[in-house]
């Protein structure tokens, strides 16, 4: 019987399960544990660094502030992925349609209907969730590759069919209008803000739900779905709450990015380099960990600064990383680290402990 299944079974059902039960009869003997004197450390200083980020606009460049947007667009897309493939077993290559909602969504909202493109980012988000769920039906019906590619299928036909609507500007794309009252520097500290509230807000709702019962019952799914559902966990309605969700970060990162920008296209919202880098930032870092999109993002970030402007050599750079990292270090970089010296930011398993 698989014992990711069980525990989350008993959780979901509410019963008390046997390490509950040992530890309430040997008190101190045995306990569960649930965090590290190392995760302990990592929340300390990650707050310290959130505080300090905080006041960047005060004294930061301009510069700063754009390529740290651009950080946490990727970050939280990558995020995303890992959510829907790492964690629920759904690996999709289409994931950029939601990212294309999101920035069309927000544009749509802000110079259509008038709303604040910062609330417009949510707004489109909630927007693409609730969308996701009818292409749900459609993906749902594949397994396996067959599910990947049908995603980029879904992802395609979006992006013909907005090409094909003139009024946010066809195949060519059209600028954002709204901020056009709004000072450069105001806009560029509001979005920035905007970025980091994401970052922490991903970062600790992706490990709240992971550190769930609902989230336990996900980590059962991914690795015997079948037996999960013999144990009684809603594998289907689990599967879709995952999806859903993985739909509305991705447009979140969608919106905040061409908010950012201010210009939108069908071919750069809708293009297949989005989840192409994300795959690439997760498997880098370690797919199945909370850890690894947050390596894997810096990796990549930095890489792109430095080699970028050598075109092909440098897509051909990372294909050839991504293979080193697959053939020499199969649970991706901080997977390596984990394993040889048991580090965990964030964990997520329950521990006994004598």
């Amino acid at each position: 019987m698989n014992q990711q299944a069980l525990l989350a079974r008993g959780l979901t059902r509410g019963r008390t399960l046997p390490s509950e039960r040992l530890g309430a009869t040997a008190g101190s003997d045995v306990r569960v544990d649930r965090v590290t004197r190392l995760s302990r450390t990592a929340a300390v200083a990650g707050v310290v660094l959130v505080l300090v980020a905080a006041t960047l606009p005060a004294w930061g460049e301009s510069s700063t502030m754009r390529d740290f947007v651009e950080l946490a667009c990727t970050f939280v897309f990558a995020m995303m992925w890992n959510l829907l493939a790492g964690y629920g077993g759904m690996v999709s290559i289409g994931q950029q349609a939601f990212f294309g909602l999101g920035g069309y969504g927000m544009l749509v909202l802000a110079d259509g209907a008038g709303v604040n493109p910062f609330v417009a980012i949510v707004l489109a988000a909630l927007a693409s969730a609730a969308i996701a769920w009818p292409l749900s039906w459609l993906a749902f019906r594949l397994q396996g590759g067959y599910f990947a590619i049908g995603t980029w299928v879904i992802a395609e036909v979006l992006r013909l069919s907005v090409a094909n609507v003139s009024a946010v500007g066809g195949g060519s794309g059209t600028s954002l209008t709204a901020l056009a009252g709004l000072s450069k520097a105001a806009r560029e500290s509001i979005t920035y803000w905007m970025a980091l509230g994401c970052v922490v807000a991903t970062v600790a709702g992706v490990y709240l739900f992971l550190r769930s019962k609902q989230g336990l019952a996900l980590m059962a799914i991914r690795d015997n779905e079948t037996a999960a559902e013999s144990q009684g966990i809603a594998v289907g309605r689990m599967k879709l709450v995952v999806y859903l969700v993985a739909a509305g970060g991705a447009a979140l990162a969608g919106g905040l990015y061409f908010v950012s920008t201010l210009r939108i296209s069908p071919d750069a919202a809708f293009s297949v380099n989005w989840t192409a880098f994300a795959i690439f930032m997760v498997v880098i870092g370690g797919i199945g960990r909370i850890e690894g999109p947050i390596v894997g993002t810096l990796v990549f970030f930095f890489l792109n600064k430095a080699f970028s402007a050598y075109g092909t050599w440098y897509l051909m750079g990372l294909g050839l990383l991504a293979i080193v990292v697959t053939l020499f270090f199969k649970q991706g970089l901080w997977g390596w680290i984990q394993q040889r010296h048991g580090w965990v930011l964030f964990p997520t398993q329950r521990r006994l402990r004598h």
